[in-house]
């Protein structure tokens, strides 16, 4: 859950480094919340709720995955290959699962080393 709140503290971060497991993290309590409030929604028939955590957590998103992106040593603008049709999904999938850069690269120093909650 630290995870989750640290990338919403960062809400429109785009500089520096995120690890795969506060990118994995943030996926997951997002997935999770989301369905949840699409249960409630459909319960009590207000589907908008669902839409309204979706634009609120737009910006973080794209803030952790630009910061993934730079982990692994690549540009944010990688994001825009996610347009392209499977391919492109399927190589921002493997972005995200590959290990970030040992030591520091352009984007920062490597996540690992600082300590997590300092």
């Amino acid at each position: 859950m630290n995870y989750f709140l640290d990338v919403l503290k960062k809400y429109a971060v785009f500089s520096g480094r995120a690890r795969r497991k506060e990118y994995w993290m943030f996926v997951l309590f997002a997935s999770i919340v989301y369905i949840a409030l699409l249960a409630i929604g459909f319960a009590i028939h207000a589907v908008w709720i669902g839409f309204v955590f979706y634009v609120a957590i737009l910006l973080p998103a794209l803030g952790v995955a630009v910061r993934r992106l730079h982990d692994t040593g690549r540009t944010g603008w990688w994001l825009l290959f996610g347009f392209v049709p499977l391919v492109g999904s399927i190589t921002l999938l493997v972005f995200a699962c590959l290990e970030g850069d040992q030591g520091d690269n352009k984007y920062g120093p490597n996540p690992k080393a600082v300590p997590a909650f300092a």
